[in-house]
């Protein structure tokens, strides 16, 4: 048991030097471990609602929601006359926009692999760079920290709330599409890049697990967002930032001459998704993604304790 575990439960410190003080007993210890966890998840669960009303994150769904609708009607209107897509190689979003009219379910892919690159990331950074910078623009930050949160608890409930935004918006992007394409298109069952033929409820699933791995592919960009924002007291220089960051990331992953260090950028996998959708599955660049999201998350994330934890809150 630690001595602040000791003063958590007493609401005060010994500080006679003589060790009289009554030692508190595991139940009173355990109610006090119990009073945190409790605050922690009421702590997390104000801020996924503060989040979620705000309009910024509406427009921002809203937007991501409103992109599988616009390729969808594109789509429809370029193969009314009975001609086909122009599509590309395997494993891209070309591929899956020429399978588009063929079965409403590749809208899916098609929509993730269109708004993956910039404008589910960018969201993402919007609302973690936002996430610190903005309570401290407010005038809100020091008003949370003399509650009894605690500057480690309110920065994983800022990441964890960023990490539930990211899995939302794929989400709305995701089922946007599915309704989309299921409207326009016929579906039923769906051949696979490598051109077997699974069922139509096997190729939800793997929609649903290409969503999830989408959702994972942006914890990065979260971590990243969440270090920028403990570094100004400025949302909007915060989200700026992280966008700015994303798209030079995004620039680099394209210059041939760097290829060397490209596999080591945050972007680099991103697609790998795709590779869910042959058969059988390819995991070595879907296994690289993650590994690689979570060293940034690591790394981003121990930084942003560092420099959340040192910093003075003036505001």
């Amino acid at each position: 048991m630690s001595r602040a575990e000791v003063d958590d439960v007493r609401g005060t410190s010994d500080v006679s030097g003589k060790g009289d003080a009554r030692v508190p007993d595991a139940r009173e210890v355990h109610d006090a471990r119990e009073v945190r966890r409790i605050w922690t998840l009421g702590l997390f669960r104000s801020e996924l609602g503060i989040t979620f009303r705000r309009w910024r994150t509406l427009a921002l769904l809203g937007v991501l929601a409103a992109v599988p609708v616009l390729v969808g009607i594109a789509l429809k209107i370029e193969t009314s006359d009975g001609s086909t897509v122009g599509g590309g190689g395997e494993g891209g979003g070309p591929a899956f926009i020429a399978q588009v009219t063929n079965n409403g379910l590749f809208l899916v892919f098609t929509a993730l692999a269109a708004t993956l690159p910039f404008f589910l990331p960018m969201a993402v950074g919007v609302v973690a760079g936002d996430s610190i910078a903005g309570e401290s623009s407010s005038g809100t930050l020091r008003y949370l920290l003399v509650a009894p949160a605690g500057r480690t608890r309110l920065l994983l409930a800022k990441y964890a709330t960023t990490m539930t935004f990211c899995l939302v918006a794929t989400l709305v992007v995701a089922v946007s599409a599915l309704a989309v394409g299921a409207l326009l298109f016929p579906v039923g069952e769906v051949t696979t890049i490598s051109g077997t033929r699974i069922s139509f409820g096997e190729g939800l699933l793997r929609a649903l697990l290409i969503a999830l791995v989408v959702a994972a592919s942006l914890i990065g960009v979260a971590a990243l967002g969440l270090f920028v924002s403990t570094l100004t007291s400025s949302g909007i220089a915060a989200m700026a930032t992280t966008v700015g960051l994303l798209i030079t990331i995004q620039i680099l992953d394209q210059i041939p001459q760097l290829h060397a260090i490209q596999p080591y950028f945050f972007s680099h996998y991103w697609l790998s998704f795709a590779d869910l959708m042959r058969e059988p599955v390819y995991w070595d660049e879907l296994v690289k993604n993650l590994g690689l999201q979570g060293l940034y998350a690591v790394l981003f994330g121990s930084a942003a304790w560092a420099r959340f934890g040192a910093k003075d809150i003036t505001a």
